[in-house]
């Protein structure tokens, strides 16, 4: 599959933006139907100041988000170095 869901293909086949700000995976980024699956579909890997951009957020705080998340998983073992 796609690792898309059937809204978010549905978005994109009728090119408009998803409006169920309650989805989990929901950004505000009309460029790419409201969506992060779609998103990371169309993009794949994307830089901090990309995914900073898509947020509203800086790409320093995106930083801060990735450092603090990289920790955690470290110390729950679910990352290896």
């Amino acid at each position: 599959m796609d690792g898309l869901r059937a809204c978010s293909r549905l978005c994109r086949k009728n090119s408009t933006v998803c409006q169920k700000s309650e989805c989990r995976f929901w950004i505000e980024y009309r460029p790419e139907f409201n969506c992060c699956l779609i998103s990371i579909h169309e993009n794949g890997s994307m830089t901090l100041r990309e995914i900073g951009e898509r947020l509203g957020i800086s790409f320093a705080r995106v930083k801060q988000i990735e450092t603090q998340a990289l920790k955690k998983m470290k110390r729950n073992s679910l990352l290896t170095s």
